[in-house]
């Protein structure tokens, strides 16, 4: 076995950018851990001579930024690949007037139309002009509109295989002008042949007619983050061989559900999918680390997990052993970082998503979407994980500042996580006493969430460029004035200045939990990753 790459790519288009000196750093730190590859995803966020509006106030990466981190990353033995989209999962450019007549759908690019290729051949020409990498990630990926608006409109309706072909025999020309070999992810594909599903159970569904939709000069990369199931990735990775070119596989490094890491489900997913891809010889790997929704959750949050999928493709799988290699490499336990996923960690509850600290978060105290899912127990249990959380908050550890922010959340959540069932049902029965000795709760759960918002804060400004955190301040300043607001209400209420309070008097509906596993967002209990030794690896 000739493993070629090991790596990791970084998100660095949900609305945070790392910052260039970081990402060094972190090239440096996952170097140590194994890795000799690093992708920065960047849907819009580099620069692109003659194109102001890509990327604009998006903190974009400059050509003087990527050739630096290219050359840095070059200079330790990190392959830095560019990793960007041609022809979906584009929204952001498309708020501007300039790309309006490229676009066919809300994030997918107008495919046939001479401006398409000139802004794919801009991105190509930009980014060869700063890596020094013979490949490209070309994405591809979850255009599931794809001709379905100003294509459709032009064209009409057209076999998907035949637009998807077209348009990346026209990419791969370009790709391979500027020297560059295409990956781009597989999903579109199978999709195509398989009822919009991904994952197939059978290989017979790979016929000629989507062998032949995937044009020479492309690799083709399998993505699965969400399953523990080894003979899935034994059957996906068959599949993806009976195409031309290497198979790549990209894993996730579960940083994308919220503030919180996902380090236990990164272990759990990814423990079979390392055994497939040794045993398969599968000889390109990367563990994606998204931020969806925001770019809340810190890479350095997920660096046991890291490390731990690192030594399972060794063929290591004795915890004890793995931690103490961690500590050795890092200087930090590894079971103190797991700390960190904590705040998503509920036992055997059951929750309404796979980030139930972010719709606690800001779940309105009045009005209460989630409140027929929030369950009793929860908030002594975030109580009592700050408490956890606390001490290594004051260690002389370079991750304090994530037990800090981690401790604040818990802290906060441990007042706020049930404060609208407490409010409405003390109104409900009238009992103006218990609203009158809510009031002061009020004020501590804003005292609480402002801590959390420094703490969270100070990780933004040191890990990311600053454009983005006005997201998070517009999300989390309206959380605060709301809790300020319903405080004052409240005591008016109790007070006698305002007869009643309205959204108190609503009937609140359970949230249709139901619907949202059968969209696919049922996430798994975790298993405890902090006991044992050895991990039951058959």
């Amino acid at each position: 076995m000739n493993l070629q790459r090991f790596g990791l790519m970084l998100d660095m288009s949900r609305n945070s950018v790392m910052a260039p000196e970081e990402v060094k750093h972190f090239a440096d730190v996952a170097k140590k851990l194994g890795y000799n590859m690093l992708q920065l995803y960047t849907e819009d966020t580099y620069e692109i001579p003659g194109e102001p509006y890509f990327g604009y106030l998006r903190g974009r990466y400059t050509q003087a930024e990527m050739k630096d981190m290219v050359a840095y990353c070059d200079s330790i033995g990190v392959e830095l690949i560019p990793c960007i989209q041609t022809l979906a999962h584009l929204p952001a450019i498309f708020r501007w007037d300039a790309y309006r007549n490229i676009r066919d759908t809300a994030d997918i690019l107008f495919v046939g139309e001479d401006g398409t290729y000139e802004l794919i051949e801009n991105m190509f020409r930009s980014l060869r002009a700063c890596f020094t990498s013979k490949h490209i990630h070309i994405g591809m990926d979850e255009a599931f509109n794809l001709g379905m608006g100003a294509y459709l409109k032009k064209h009409g309706l057209t076999n998907r295989f035949d637009i998807i072909h077209s348009h990346l025999e026209r990419v791969i020309a370009l790709a391979k002008k500027y020297d560059f070999t295409p990956i781009m992810w597989s999903d579109m594909f199978f999709r195509m042949a398989n009822n919009g599903e991904y994952v197939i159970q059978d290989l017979s569904a790979i016929t000629d007619e989507v062998l032949n939709a995937c044009p020479d000069g492309v690799e083709l990369v399998y993505w699965d983050y969400y399953s523990d199931d080894k003979d899935q990735y034994d059957r996906m990775i068959d599949a993806h061989a009976k195409f031309p070119g290497e198979v790549w596989f990209a894993g996730g490094a579960w940083s994308w559900q919220g503030f919180v890491p996902g380090n236990r489900w990164t272990l759990e997913s990814m423990l079979p999918a390392m055994q497939a891809c040794r045993e398969k010889g599968v000889e390109n790997i990367f563990l994606t680390m998204w931020g969806d929704n925001g770019g809340e959750c810190s890479f350095w949050a997920l660096l046991p997990s890291l490390y731990a999928v690192r030594r399972f493709y060794d063929g290591v799988f004795d915890m004890e052993q793995i931690k103490r290699e961690f500590a050795e490499l890092t200087g930090e336990r590894f079971d103190d970082m797991m700390l960190l996923d904590l705040p998503i960690d509920l036992g055997n509850l059951q929750y309404i998503s796979g980030a139930p600290h972010k719709s606690a978060l800001y779940n309105d105290a009045f009005l209460g979407i989630f409140d027929k899912a929030l369950l009793p127990g929860v908030k002594e249990q975030y109580a009592a994980m700050a408490e956890r959380l606390a001490p290594l908050a004051e260690r002389n550890s370079p991750f304090a500042y994530l037990y800090r922010q981690m401790t604040d959340l818990c802290r906060l959540l441990s007042v706020k996580y049930d404060l609208g069932l407490r409010t409405r049902e003390a109104y409900q029965a009238g009992n103006k006493d218990a609203l009158r000795a809510l009031v002061p709760v009020y004020a501590e759960a804003l005292a609480r969430a402002e801590s959390f918002v420094d703490s969270f804060r100070t990780v933004w400004y040191k890990e990311n460029k600053p454009h983005g955190f006005d997201v998070q301040e517009h999300r989390l300043g309206g959380l605060l004035l709301r809790l300020r607001s319903q405080g004052k209400r409240l005591a008016d209420y109790v007070e006698g200045r305002v007869d009643r309070i309205p959204e108190l008097e609503e009937t609140i509906l359970p949230f249709n939990s139901e619907n949202y596993k059968k969209a696919g967002f049922d996430f798994p209990v975790y298993n405890n990753w902090l006991g044992g030794t050895t991990v039951n690896h058959m």
